[in-house]
Formats: C-alpha cells, sequence, structure tokens
C-alpha cells in the first residue's frame, strides 16, 4: 500500500487520532496525578487552563527535540512524592511504558541501523567507524541502554509523534525507514487505542453519564452530565423549552458545553450558598 492510501486508510485515520487524543490529554493527566480524586462532576481535569497547558505543550513538541528537556522527562525517570491520585499516576505510568516499548518494536523492525563509514586509523589500517551525522539523526528513534535513556528522555509527546510518523509512512523518500508490515501497522494501532481508552479512563471522560445531584438553578430541573471520548463534557436540563437558563436550545434541552460551563458552576454554587444559608 503507497504512503497516500495508507494515509487515507480508516485505519491509519483512527491510529492517528488516537495517538493525537493521547498527546492533547497528557497535561491533563498529569496535572490529575498532583490532584486528589475529583467528587464532582465533571472532573477538574477538565478546565480551560489546562486544556490550552496541553495544546501548548503539544505545540512544543511537534517541533524536532534539540535537546532532551526536564519538563518532558519520562515519569519513570522522575521523583513522585506522595501523589494524590495513585489511579492516574498508573494510567500515565503504563500509557508512556506502551508507546515507549511500541517505539522500541517498530524502531527495531523499520529503522535502518546506523551506518558505518571507512575511518583511517593510526595503525595505518583503515577501520569501519559509526557515522556521527547518521547515529544523532534527530528523526531516528534512539534505544534507551546503560542508563542513557534515548528517545525517551524527550518525554511521551515525541514518541506518539513519531509512531505518528511510521503509521503514516513519513519520510520514506530516504532509506532510513521502511514501511510497517501489516501485523506490525495493526500492533501499532491496537496500543494506540488502548492509550487513549486508558488516558480517557483516568480522566473520566469514557463516555459515562451522570445525574448531578444540585438542580438546574434556573428552573430546578435535573441535570445531567455526559462526557464523550475525545469530546468535551456536556450538561443537559431534563425540563426543555421551559428552562430560562441563558443557553441555547438544543434539540429542546438547555445544554451547557465549553466555556458554557463556568457560568453553570457559578450559578450552582450560588444555589448551594443560598439553600445553605436558609438553612436553620
Amino acid at each position: 500500500m503507497s504512503s497516500t492510501a495508507r494515509t487515507l486508510a480508516r485505519p491509519a485515520a483512527q491510529a492517528v487520532a488516537d495517538l493525537r487524543a493521547v498527546r492533547e490529554q497528557w497535561g491533563d493527566l498529569l496535572a490529575a496525578i498532583e490532584r486528589p480524586p475529583a467528587a464532582q462532576w465533571p472532573p477538574r481535569e477538565c478546565a480551560g487552563f489546562l486544556d490550552q497547558l496541553a495544546a501548548a505543550d503539544r505545540a512544543d513538541d511537534d517541533l524536532e527535540p534539540a535537546a532532551p528537556r526536564v519538563g518532558r522527562l519520562p515519569l519513570t525517570l522522575r521523583e513522585h512524592p506522595a501523589p494524590l491520585n495513585l489511579d492516574a499516576l498508573d494510567a500515565a505510568l503504563e500509557v508512556e511504558a506502551d508507546l515507549f516499548d511500541l517505539a522500541d518494536q517498530i524502531a527495531e523492525q523499520v529503522q535502518r541501523p546506523v551506518r558505518r563509514v571507512p575511518k583511517p586509523h593510526r595503525s595505518g589500517r583503515t577501520v569501519a567507524a559509526v557515522d556521527a551525522r547518521d547515529r544523532d539523526n534527530p528523526a531516528r528513534w534512539h534505544y534507551a541502554g546503560q542508563g542513557n535513556p534515548g528517545s525517551r528522555a524527550y518525554g511521551l509527546h515525541w514518541a506518539a509523534v513519531w509512531v505518528e510518523g511510521r503509521v503514516c509512512d513519513e519520510d520514506l523518500d530516504g532509506d532510513l525507514f521502511a514501511p510497517l508490515s501489516p501485523r506490525l501497522f495493526d500492533h501499532a494501532a491496537a496500543v494506540a487505542a488502548r492509550a487513549r481508552r486508558t488516558v480517557e479512563r483516568a480522566l473520566e471522560r469514557d463516555g459515562r453519564t451522570t445525574h448531578l445531584d444540585t438542580p438546574c438553578p434556573w428552573c430546578g430541573g435535573q441535570l445531567v452530565g455526559q462526557t464523550r471520548p475525545g469530546g468535551e463534557p456536556v450538561v443537559t436540563c431534563s425540563t426543555g423549552e421551559g428552562c430560562g437558563a441563558p443557553v441555547v436550545l438544543d434539540r429542546g434541552r438547555r445544554k451547557w458545553r465549553g466555556a458554557e460551563l463556568v457560568g453553570l458552576w457559578e450559578a450552582m454554587d450560588a444555589a448551594r450558598n443560598r439553600t445553605e444559608d436558609s438553612t436553620p
């Protein structure tokens, strides 16, 4: 299959979407490690400023890495004094290890070994020496070993970007990479899908529906929160058109999503405070 055909193929598109979803939510998952699990819906990790942080982090890592950065170090190389959310830490460690191992497996099968070039020796003989430029090519995936983290030093973002390139058969115009075999491609797609499910489950973004305890501040109706894999959380009021909430109707229901949720949370907090103040 040609590069273009594979890039347009549905399995490849899904694998790319899964890898990007992991990258886009990675900042949220790292933040969740340092916070106790949230009791309210949606999880605090859905806050807009964290999404912006993840987007900025992603933009940095889309560039070829020039040098390892401490902020991107693998979780296995960092210290985690008393993490507050062990489920989030376990999920992050699992996903990171899976993607690093996947990159190792792909590199082993499709990445050309480092060239060796003739080099004069002091004995007068010519010996085969490692081609330093080829060895240090930033497009390469560098294995970890003997205390050197290799490409893992650039963190999960770079691993996901690198695997995506192999899934899409990028950079095949030279001889550094060969196309993925069908079996290896299927394995890469399966690992990417599993990583996305793990991240979204840890962040409670795996398509669950929750009936909120606090009623609608405008009409007293039942509020229902929904999360969708790869999508933003949505809250729906069950009253229908009779609800006077200042949001547009969507299929006969008032719905809050994105920045509108901030106004809803503020109104719900105000309603709870009024109830507490009126309680003898």
